[in-house]
């Protein structure tokens, strides 16, 4: 078999024993299947989040949505690749045929999987338990638009992160991070409430700019360039980044 046809092979094969892998993860279950399902159903039901014309349903899917990429983008492949890298495992993957582009192609591809899990359980649960609509079909460019150049922005902040920290330092970092997604990104609390200099701040941070592009793509409104282009900034960044500054050992 020539390389170029053993590629596609190889990065399929280390695809599904990524996302086998992922499957045994409890934590990361929960994170990322679970906890997203858990903030819908909860903040859509309790008499809590109160948007003047706006169900709480059709603000809260999309940030639910902006909160499973979080967690699996940024928080489980950055702490998984981390620890890898810890173990030694990383390491013995380079000895292997596989390259290292295409362990990370592997990586990248199991968190789109789960994406797309996840993407299907919040819709399915929006439509069954609490009664949502599906817009028009004009939502699912600006949807996928916004999932893919987040997950770019998010995987990307990751291996960044996890290519020059310690395990148990990315650990920490990680789940910093993501708490402060919640808080700033329009996940739970809509950006214009928050104070002042918060809202300045969450307006130029990536997890913002996907909550806003994915409100908009399930309003079938255009989705704002703006978003797109800042995720897209967000991306670049932080893959030119980890290109630049990851250790595999």
């Amino acid at each position: 078999m020539s390389h170029a046809a053993r590629v596609p092979v190889a990065i399929a094969a280390m695809t599904v024993m990524e996302f086998r892998l992922s499957l045994r993860r409890g934590e990361t279950l929960l994170a990322t299947a679970v906890l997203p399902v858990v903030v819908l159903i909860f903040f859509s039901s309790a008499p809590i989040l109160s948007i003047p014309g706006e169900r709480p349903v059709d603000f809260l899917l999309p940030g639910s949505i902006a909160f499973g990429i979080i967690a699996t983008s940024l928080v489980s492949l950055g702490i998984t690749t981390a620890y890898d890298r810890h173990y030694g495992v990383l390491k013995r993957l380079g000895g292997s045929p596989l390259s290292r582009a295409e362990v990370l192609v592997a990586k990248l591809a199991v968190v789109l999987v789960v994406e797309a899990v996840q993407v299907a359980l919040l819709v399915g649960f929006a439509i069954v338990v609490l009664g949502w609509a599906l817009p028009t079909t004009a939502w699912v460019a600006g949807a996928t638009a916004a999932i893919l150049l987040g997950t770019l922005a998010f995987a990307g902040l990751g291996l960044m992160l996890a290519g020059i920290l310690r395990a148990e330092a990315m650990l920490a970092v990680a789940n910093a991070l993501f708490l402060a997604s919640l808080v700033l990104g329009g996940v739970i609390v809509p950006i214009d409430r928050l104070p002042a200099p918060l809202g300045v701040i969450a307006a130029a941070l990536p997890a913002a700019a996907l909550t806003e592009a994915l409100r908009s793509a399930f309003a079938s409104e255009p989705t704002p360039t703006s978003q797109l282009a800042l995720l897209a900034l967000w991306g670049a960044a932080s893959v030119i980044v980890a290109v630049r500054t990851f250790r595999w050992e």
